[in-house]
């Protein structure tokens, strides 16, 4: 199954994260298929740049976004 998630790639104690599709199955921090956003929590407000065409297209092939993900795409589109 494929995930839309994200993945950790800021430093210790400087949490930044991308917003990619996964397989459901990899590390989080593994092989990714696509990057689509990124989202950074420690500006604020938090930046949140997500590619809402890609993410609907992933949605409209099956892929599902984690509880997280959601709730960013939610606040990204207001």
């Amino acid at each position: 199954m494929v995930k839309i998630r994200l993945q950790r790639v800021g430093k210790k104690k400087a949490p930044f994260y991308h917003v990619v599709v996964a397989d459901s199955r990899s590390p989080r921090d593994g092989k990714i298929i696509e990057k689509v956003g990124t989202y950074n929590p420690m500006t604020e407000p938090a930046t949140i740049e997500i590619n809402k065409e890609k993410v609907a297209e992933w949605v409209k092939n099956g892929a599902k976004p984690t509880d997280t993900v959601k709730k960013l795409i939610e606040v990204a589109s207001k």
